[in-house]
């Protein structure tokens, strides 16, 4: 008996999985705080350079705050005061309304900056002076996270397919809250992306294991359903972050509060079960019965499984593969896993660049940041619910094609859309973050049924890493704006299409048995035939 059909006799879908994904969202409600945290803790407040080291001589102590502003401070083309840029002296004839001046000559901050705390206490930014000249540096705090990540990925999929999901999901627990406390205690910026980069490393591991280890629980009927709920914990997270941030503006306990739920996981993680797919496939029949019992009578089905013993488990093997240590060189051993290594790997690229792109943007559409990320937040809901009735009909290939095109698609047309208009840049923002989401959340299902269960961790860490390097430098795009304004958003959209003509070229797994071995690969992939039995 196929391991898949074994699920689908004590039920695929029933309290043991629910207690399984209850138990992961624990943890994985922290991903998004994590991964999106930086459109708070490194937010950017409206500043000008500090003038109060000014020299007084005598008329400048007597002016107002606005009237210093305007005499010490340059004005940009809109009004605003400069962020960078100070007169070398104070330039007084303005204040009789006078144009003409003797030395009207600018010079970068000379005492550092002022930054308006309306809506941010603290943030990178204020805590480090990462302005102007330095602006780089705030970016590059998301980038290197970003590397931790994609550095991660690879390195969990390896170990959680030698050692096993479960005591590798731990590991990722510890780790994830102990440099995440650390860095909210940093005394210097080295320190606190050291920790960061740290913190990148061990979130991958739940970012990936925990998605693998609850779709190998469920049956092949129940696989759409699982993923969908699945991203459904990113979305709580989303939400959770909104809130959370907008309740704590200080960076540095806004990442205590925001890691917090992962000591509740940490508690939780006794009850998590072990794959009993991937102890089959390692040979660990015991182990394996051991879990499906569990599970059987969890699910009141134990009348189902009467006659398997850890032998039969053995026996539903095609071959015994518990000798073999697989690695990522696996994944490109034989020409149809190499040629799905490299698609997916495209597309997962394309996927989290853009995702991200749009994401870590808040600030550009007019809106109060909070508000934005809200509405981005709230759109995720109803376009995943959607996502699962569409896949169940068209398919997961045509599902990932569509929805990286469309996201190609709006940010194209906001390209040509002006920043007065910001209520149409809104709408089209959201539109194509929708998209971006839709693409992200089959495309982690996607991934889980291509790779056999043998490489299945590994490939989802292939696949991470790839994601991560497109992740680490999508904030840093946004530099390319000094060369041309329009050139980020160009950048973006080439990618999301570029990446949603290579997902055709991926097969299609809509209502088919995960495959167990490499070799699998090679079959012809059949449609689960559903028929009655007479028993």
């Amino acid at each position: 008996m196929k391991f898949d059909n074994l699920l689908s006799e004590i039920n695929g879908f029933g309290k043991f999985q629910i207690k399984l994904v209850l138990i992961q969202m624990l943890s994985r409600i922290t991903m998004p705080c994590h991964f999106l945290l930086n459109n708070f803790m490194a937010a950017v407040p409206s500043h000008h350079c500090n003038i109060s080291a000014l020299q007084d001589d005598g008329v400048f102590g007597n002016l107002t705050l606005q009237q210093k502003l305007a005499i010490a401070v340059p004005a940009e083309e809109d009004g605003t005061l400069s962020s960078c840029q100070m007169f070398s002296k104070p330039q007084y004839q303005y204040l009789s309304g006078s144009n003409s001046s003797e030395d009207s000559s600018t010079v970068q901050c000379q005492n550092g900056w002022v930054y308006d705390n309306s809506t941010f206490k603290t943030t990178l930014v204020t805590e480090w002076d990462l302005v102007c000249s330095r602006k780089g540096m705030n970016k590059a705090t998301a980038t290197i996270f970003f590397i931790g990540v994609m550095i991660g990925a690879p390195v969990f999929g390896f170990l959680s397919d030698r050692f096993g999901r479960r005591p590798l999901l731990l590991v990722s627990y510890l780790s994830s809250m102990t440099f995440a406390v650390l860095s909210a205690f940093s005394t210097s910026y080295i320190m606190f992306v050291i920790m960061r980069f740290f913190t990148g490393i061990s979130l991958a591991g739940i970012s990936i294991i925990s998605i693998v280890l609850n779709v190998e629980w469920f049956s092949i009927e129940r696989r759409t359903f699982a993923g969908v709920i699945l991203s459904l914990d990113w979305t709580l997270g989303n939400w959770m972050l909104v809130g959370i941030s907008y309740c704590v503006n200080e960076w540095r306990m806004l990442i205590l509060t925001v890691t917090s739920p992962l000591i509740l996981a940490i508690i939780a993680w006794r009850w998590l079960p072990e794959s009993a797919r991937w102890l089959v496939a390692k040979g660990r029949a015991e182990a394996a019965h051991y879990y499906i019992k569990k599970c059987a009578e969890m699910n009141n089905t134990t009348k189902c499984i009467a006659s398997i013993t850890p032998q039969t488990l053995l026996e539903s093997a095609e071959a015994t593969t518990e000798d073999k240590k697989y690695t990522v060189v696996d994944l490109f051993r034989t020409p149809s896993i190499r040629k799905l290594a490299i698609c997916s790997g495209i597309v997962w690229y394309g996927v989290a660049f853009t995702y991200y792109g749009i994401s870590l943007n808040i600030t550009g559409f007019g809106l109060n940041p909070y508000l934005t990320q809200f509405i981005f937040a709230f759109i995720e809901m109803p376009m995943k619910v959607g996502v699962y009735f569409f896949l169940e009909k068209v398919g997961r290939r045509h599902g990932e094609m569509g929805t990286l095109l469309l996201t190609g698609l709006c940010l194209f047309i906001n390209i040509f859309v002006s920043q007065d208009k910001w209520v149409i840049r809104t709408v089209v923002a959201v539109l194509g973050k929708s998209m971006s989401e839709a693409s992200f959340t089959i495309m982690f299902l996607f991934t889980t049924e291509l790779y056999p269960t043998v490489v299945r961790q590994n490939g989802l860490g292939y696949t991470s890493f790839v994601a991560r390097l497109g992740v680490s430098i999508s904030p840093l795009i946004m530099l390319l704006e000094d060369v041309w304004h329009l050139l980020p958003a160009a950048t973006y959209c080439a990618v999301a299409v570029g990446a949603g003509l290579v997902a055709s070229l991926l097969p299609e797994t809509l209502n088919t048995q995960l495959p167990e071995y490499i070799e699998d690969l090679d079959k012809l992939r059949r449609p689960l035939t559903r028929t009655k039995e007479i028993h």
